[in-house]
């Protein structure tokens, strides 16, 4: 006869040793602390679910134990040293190193053994987002509240659309008597004599001149046609756009009054493609020393003690402690707004115009705008930003914008990059544009073909 009472007691037995060989394996960390880590360390690169630069590591502590028979020793020398691991010939190592196209993973040799094993069981027991199912009740209880306030709103409204609906409906009952009214007027003897004599509608005089009415609504028309083919056209064009900044700065006061270089803080303006927005570094460079502004100059509205409090703003951006003289390692983000900013599909170089066609520009220029001149290349394009306390954009920057300035501005053959770059070309573009004759522009070297702008 079969003991159930026996084979009761086993089966408790075996669920226990389970369950304490189970909590021997994936309980000897803390997930909650293992979810600070991951976040902190491991989530630029990982997902629980899902692959992202390295693959999903949700459930990877029983998926690796199952498959490849590895323990947690494996884990603790591949998060702390997965180079020394690849370098030993672990095969697995080696072949997620391979799989995953022979990215190094970053080494974290200052996690403890208790901090991967807190990482190890954030993913093999996430703890419950308790908070996030608080917010949705408290989410669903606000729901109920706004579909009550809704409703109640709704039901005003229907009762106001009642309202409009018999007030409209009465209106027109007005009208309808009033119409009524004019009829029987109508039929009276003395206004049958004065219809003769009435004024012409306008339907009359459309009729009697609707040759001279179909030239005015042609012309409107054309008008009309014109005005949204030129509105079309500037869609995207931002002529005087001037942005505020997150820090105020004055180029007037520092191109202009103190006669700062541009490309000393554009630096990358003269050997790059892009004119990037120079780095807080840049300002410390001169800002270390200048806390306080004691200039001269003083833009209408603003005083010193604005000055000095965006100087302010500069060092706590970054981290700079002006009494002790030392970054403290706090920093801030500064999100400035990029003015000129060219679309994806055009390709426009710094350097091609500051180095090559700095002169070139420059003579261009003056000669079109005897009465502005300018001494900086910069200011053809940007205008004179040495004068802009807020600096904005000064051209439309517009295809045509362009082309023009390509098909006007004269190639300076003198200038040593050109004499190089057109070294055996120089010779017949002076033959097929003689000195006497003509004039060897942009556009004769090719500064109007569409693959030298557009990719």
């Amino acid at each position: 006869m079969i003991s159930w009472r026996k084979h009761y007691k086993r089966g408790l037995i075996a669920i226990g040793l389970l369950l304490s060989t189970s909590a021997s394996i994936y309980a000897q960390g803390d997930a909650k602390n293992g979810e600070k880590l991951f976040k902190a360390n491991c989530a630029a690169c990982h997902a629980l679910d899902k692959q992202l630069v390295g693959p999903a590591l949700g459930g990877v502590v029983d998926r690796l134990k199952k498959e490849q028979n590895l323990d947690e020793a494996w884990f603790q020398k591949w998060i702390k040293d997965n180079k020394a691991l690849i370098a030993s010939g672990d095969k697995y190592a080696n072949e997620v190193y391979n799989k995953f196209n022979k990215t190094e993973m970053t080494q974290f040799p200052n996690l403890t053994d208790q901090d991967v094993k807190d990482i190890l069981e954030y993913t093999t027991n996430p703890p419950a987002a308790e908070p996030a199912a608080d917010a949705a009740g408290a989410a669903t209880g606000t729901d109920s509240l706004a579909t009550l306030e809704a409703a109640k709103k709704d039901s005003e409204n229907s009762k106001i659309i009642l309202i409009s609906l018999l007030a409209i409906v009465g209106l027109l009952l007005w009208l309808l008597l009033k119409l009524r009214q004019l009829v029987k007027l109508q039929q009276t003897d003395e206004l049958s004599g004065l219809n003769a004599t009435r004024a012409y509608s306008f339907a009359d005089l459309y009729k009697k001149y609707h040759y001279i009415g179909k030239g005015l609504i042609a012309l409107l028309a054309l008008f009309a046609a014109y005005g949204v083919w030129n509105a079309l056209m500037w869609v995207g064009v931002y002529k005087g756009y001037k942005p505020e900044q997150p820090i105020y700065f004055s180029h007037k006061i520092h191109a202009g009054e103190n006669k700062i270089d541009c490309q000393l803080c554009h630096s990358s303006a003269k050997y790059g493609k892009v004119s990037e927005i120079p780095s807080m570094n840049v300002c410390m460079n001169c800002h270390r020393m200048i806390s306080e502004y004691n200039g001269k100059y003083m833009e209408p509205g603003k005083d010193k003690a604005f000055y000095d409090g965006e100087i302010q703003k500069i060092y706590a951006a970054t981290g700079w402690d002006p009494a002790k003289q030392q970054y403290t390692g706090k920093t801030q983000p500064v999100e400035w707004v990029r003015i000129h900013n060219m679309p994806d599909f055009v390709y426009f170089n710094h350097s091609q115009h500051v180095v090559a066609g700095e002169q070139a520009i420059i003579s261009s220029f003056n000669k079109k705008n005897p009465d502005a001149k300018i001494d900086v290349v910069c200011k053809a394009c940007h205008g004179k930003v040495d004068t802009m306390n807020v600096v904005q954009m000064a051209n439309d920057f517009t295809m045509g914008w362009c082309i023009e300035c390509h098909r006007t501005t004269e190639v300076d053959m003198n200038n040593g990059y050109n004499q190089e770059y057109f070294k055996n070309l120089h010779e017949k573009l002076k033959k097929q544009y003689p000195k006497d004759g003509g004039k060897i522009t942009v556009d004769a070297i090719g500064g109007l073909e569409c693959g030298k702008c557009h990719y």
